[in-house]
């Protein structure tokens, strides 16, 4: 692997924290404490090329591979995850489309993502189904050359600001596969019947929109459905390597925010007559976390690497990723709240904010329960 990022790697790395540090910055905990979504933020980022960043350049994307969008991911995850995450997920979901959908779908549905004119979401868990991806029981029937869906979805990024979804379905009830009788259906916020409920009061990431949607008898015409029927489990299994990677660099990317709040912070702090950094407790806690914040980083530029690549190891790496920087992520936070004492304790400083926000990582794409089984299904059957 080649380990030195292009100048242009370098470049975007470096505009990207930028903007977070002059955009991002100054109202992270405004919109933190008032759980509201920063639509004036995602423009500006749009206008960057940021709220499409992976999509095809014939779709208005700039298409940046999976180790770029990693590099923004880190950079603005290291300033506030959650106005981060409006960013990065302003497409959530689009992957089904790019990768799945007729050329009418990527035409209609992705440049109003990349011009900051529509957000998207995808439409995935409900109350009784999430790790058990095929306990899900939103149905879609087909009448004439409509589907007609009923459900319910919970904890839908994007739920009460998104202009469509695209969700996954039971379309085939009685089929033999258990894995085959699912369908990924797109369905726009105004169809007659859908409505959406916002979710408040989270641990963390609350700038982010989190809602329940619901669908009671919501109409969408045949041509909305993206792919072949009964396929959409396992495109949904593809997507989850790519998002999997993308939490991954999320991970790292609040790690780092992190390490070098903690840094300050020891350097600036005078305890007995100096700074705390020069004792040893706190130079071992930042040398420990400085560490684990680089294996995470490199762990998860592998994954990114392999999606790019199209490399075998992918589904194990993306959980291998995901799995062990967020356990960094929740790790190096605490460590960086130790390190500001009573003073991380508060919001006066971004160490408590990244705390809060460093534990979603563990749980959503997939908790870490959940990818410690990928890993070691990879293993017995693949011998990785």
């Amino acid at each position: 692997m080649e380990y030195n990022l292009t100048d242009e790697q370098r470049a975007i790395r470096d505009e990207v924290r930028r903007f977070a540090e002059n955009e991002i910055a100054p109202v992270a905990s405004e919109y933190d404490e008032s759980e509201t979504y920063p639509y004036e933020i995602v423009q500006k980022a749009a206008e960057m090329g940021l709220t499409g960043a992976h999509f095809p350049v014939e779709y208005g994307g700039v298409g940046y591979t999976s180790l770029e969008n990693a590099l923004v991911t880190e950079e603005l995850f290291a300033v506030d995850p959650g106005i981060g995450l409006c960013i990065t997920s302003a497409g959530f979901g689009a992957e089904a489309i790019i990768n799945f959908g007729t050329d009418e779908q990527k035409e209609r549905f992705l440049p109003p993502i990349v011009d900051g004119e529509s957000v998207m979401g995808a439409a995935i868990s409900e109350p009784q189904a999430g790790s058990d991806v095929t306990s899900v029981r939103t149905s879609a029937e087909k009448d004439g050359d409509e589907w007609v869906i009923n459900g319910n979805k919970m904890w839908i990024t994007n739920g009460s600001v998104g202009d469509y979804f695209v969700v996954l379905c039971q379309t085939d009830p009685d089929a033999d596969d258990r894995y085959s009788g699912f369908s990924q259906i797109i369905v726009e916020a105004d169809r007659d019947g859908f409505s959406a409920e916002k979710i408040t009061g989270k641990m963390g990431i609350r700038a982010s929109d989190t809602a329940e949607l619901i669908f009671d008898d919501v109409r969408v015409p045949e041509s909305n459905l993206v792919g072949t029927r009964g396929m959409g489990f396992l495109q949904l299994m593809q997507f989850f390597d790519e998002t999997r990677t993308s939490v991954a660099a999320q991970a790292v990317g609040i790690a780092k925010g992190a390490c070098e709040q903690a840094l300050e912070y020891a350097e600036e702090r005078e305890q007995f007559g100096r700074s705390i950094g020069e004792f040893q407790a706190i130079q071992h806690k930042l040398a420990e976390m400085h560490t684990a914040t680089e294996a995470a980083r490199q762990l998860t530029y592998k994954s990114a690497w392999s999606v790019d690549n199209d490399e075998g190891q992918l589904t194990a790496l993306a959980s291998m990723a995901k799995e062990f920087a967020s356990d960094v992520a929740t790790d190096v936070t605490d460590e960086a709240v130790q390190i500001h004492g009573g003073a991380g304790f508060v919001n006066d400083h971004d160490v408590e904010r990244l705390y809060r926000d460093a534990k979603i990582t563990q749980i959503y794409e997939g908790t870490s329960e959940i990818q410690k089984n990928v890993i070691a299904r990879e293993l017995l059957d693949k011998g990785i």
